[in-house]
């Protein structure tokens, strides 16, 4: 399975006999057939089993591993990448094999070159590491294949792998840190892994590390319980990691065989790769290896594992954790201005839309760790033409069960005396009729700040910056930004935790607020922000992956209708109304004030990302 940059890969530990080869490669064919995997990887000497002790001398032993290879290799279907384990004679020695085989040919053997040889481990009893073999080939059944460290090439998909075996990922300088400096954005990894007290963790944790300092993905397979338990026991942890998150794992310590299936995001690993500025530098100390190329064919269709998650940047695991670490970031970096300024007040306009609120409950909080009189905080609300009755209501009762500094300004008067001013039919509600009104109220915090000896706190998110969703010089502009590095998904998601842990008093203000259609309330009452820019969803999952993943808009509309179950006319043109609105509306964020990075990717100029205004790209 291989489609529009993603790729299918596949752990399987397989049941098996130990030292029994002919059993056990009629097993391995039977689940490579299966898979419905571009790249399947099997465990360490899979062929005849990882715990054979001294019968792996034995030439019966040896005779039958190299008929199970041919065997292999006559009925094999699978189209894609096999990867088996195997012990071969390689200068009149045993050696610990990864075989790479696609369709019926071997298109390279790599030895392991970390052998353990402590505690519970024997390796070098029975095999000779890769660092002492002298040759680069390895005769097998007839024909010669290259041996050795080898980076295998599909360059059509941009897919690079190398293989390290078991022990090889937990020294000090693995085979694939080197070969991750070489281009290899996949290492893969057979490996046969007893299970101890404590053992899964720290190997989850080499695994998921291994994947992030090589910025790349990390497939895992491991023996199961079907190998000799002597000595040991193996579970068969399975793990498939990428860019250090885990994308699938399985403990199960299954009786019968086991597939775990991942879906690997190639063009997501390769533009994290181009941003990787130490990759570009680090040195590869001579590393030595070969060169293999393979192709693979594209399928029709691509069956993803999991739904693809449709709000990224909200936190699915750990969320209540998630939050309080998103609140602390908020609420210190206010705390920090706050005691750098020296102000006591706070000046911020609360509308009872999603916004404000949020901004408010961060100012509370930030309020409290520096011990402050919550009055400091100045709530202003400033009804205009289109305010509705649900939003003005929300905003009172919420700031005045806080305990702030409530003040009321309607901004009609002004309005309509500013049209005046400049020549504007009022009735005509146009972009100036809009935007008087933001600049209007911005121009009443910015000079209340200004009696209260304050700071105007913004209020705007990161998915208003990202579609230029703000007016210029109006609710763009305030003396600090404290929602510029948070999505509109993460706000609701914020709200939500911030009712139900720390302003239990006012949850059922809360919740109305989160439920609230999401409107600049400049027009009138049905005014819909989402009517205007689409579903912030979808914006929000689109610049996810813009910004993450480096998503092209072929693969765009691709992905937003999968994740949205929506046509490809619609996915179209909610992409194409993205890109307009980023590129043409980048000279809003070229000015925006200071706000705390949040997520790990932002908009702010001087920080993450830094675009020219007046880039033609849309």
């Amino acid at each position: 399975m291989l489609k529009n940059g993603f790729i299918k890969v596949a752990c399987v530990t397989p049941i098996l006999e130990v030292g029994n080869p002919s059993f056990n490669i009629k097993e391995i064919i039977r689940l490579a057939n299966l898979a419905k995997s571009s790249i399947t990887v099997f465990p360490e000497l899979s062929i005849c089993g990882y715990t054979c002790g001294d019968f792996f001398y034995q030439t019966s032993l040896i005779k039958d591993v190299y008929k199970a290879i041919e065997d292999f290799l006559i009925n094999n279907e699978n189209r894609g990448i096999v990867v088996i384990g195997a012990p071969l004679i390689c200068e009149g020695s045993l050696i610990n094999c990864a075989i790479v085989i696609q369709k019926h040919h071997i298109l390279g053997v790599v030895p392991k070159r970390t052998l353990p040889n402590n505690h519970e481990y024997y390796e070098k009893r029975w095999f000779k590491s890769a660092k002492s073999i002298m040759t680069n080939k390895i005769y097998i059944n007839g024909a010669y294949y290259p041996l050795g460290q080898i980076m295998f090439h599909e360059w059509e998909h941009n897919i690079h792998f190398g293989i390290e075996i078991c022990e090889d990922m937990w020294a000090s300088i693995t085979p694939s840190n080197n070969l991750a400096l070489c281009g290899a954005n996949m290492t893969i990894n057979l490996s046969a892994s007893n299970e101890v007290l404590g053992k899964a963790r720290i190997r989850r944790n080499t695994v998921l590390e291994n994947s992030r300092r090589n910025c790349g993905a990390y497939i895992y397979a491991s023996s199961g319980v079907n190998e000799s338990t002597s000595d040991t026991v193996y579970s068969g942890h399975n793990i498939i990691c990428c860019c250090g998150e885990l994308v699938k794992e399985t403990e199960n310590f299954s009786e019968v065989s086991e597939i775990i299936y991942a879906d690997i995001d190639i063009s997501m690993i390769e533009f994290m790769r181009r941003n990787q500025t130490d990759m570009h530098d680090d040195e590869t100390n001579d590393f030595k290896f070969m060169e293999v190329d393979f192709n693979l064919l594209e399928s029709e269709n691509y069956v993803f594992e999991e739904k693809i998650d449709n709000t990224p940047f909200v936190p699915k695991v750990d969320a209540l954790e998630a939050f309080n670490k998103i609140a602390s970031l908020q609420e210190y970096a206010l705390y920090k201005r706050l005691k750098h300024t020296g102000v006591k007040t706070l000046v911020i306009g609360v509308s009872g839309g999603l916004d404000s609120t949020l901004a408010l409950l961060v100012a509370v909080e930030a309020f409290k760790h520096l011990k402050l009189d919550l009055k400091g905080i100045i709530a202003v609300t400033m009804p205009g033409l289109a305010t509705s009755n649900r939003t003005k209501s929300n905003a009172l009762k919420m700031m005045e069960k806080l305990g702030l500094t409530v003040l009321e300004k309607p901004i009609n008067d002004a309005v309509l005396q500013h049209f005046k001013d400049i020549g504007h039919d009022p009735n005509i509600k146009d972009v100036t009729y809009e935007n008087t009104q933001a600049r209007i109220r911005t121009l009443i915090l910015m000079d209340l700040a200004n009696m209260y000896n304050g700071l105007v706190l913004g209020t705007g998110d990161m998915s208003e910056l990202a579609l230029g969703w703000c007016t210029y010089n109006g609710d763009q502009m305030s003396m600090y930004g404290i929602n510029a590095g948070i999505p509109k998904t993460l706000v609701r998601f914020m709200i939500k935790y911030y009712a139900s842990t720390k302003f239990k008093d006012i949850e059922d203000t809360l919740n109305d607020i989160i439920d609230t259609p999401i409107s600049p309330e400049l027009l009138g009452s049905e005014q819909k922000t989402e009517d205007t820019i689409g579903k912030y969803e979808i914006n929000d999952f689109i610049m996810y992956r813009y910004l993450n993943c480096g998503d092209d808009e072929e693969r765009m509309i691709y992905l937003v209708e999968e994740a949205f179950n929506i046509n490809k006319e619609e996915s179209l043109k909610y992409v194409n109304n993205f890109f307009f609105r980023f590129f043409s509306q980048q000279f809003k964020r070229q000015a925006i004030p200071d706000g705390p990075k949040i997520l790990n990717v932002s908009l702010n100029p001087r920080g993450d990302y830094r675009m020219p205004s007046d880039i033609k790209r849309w």
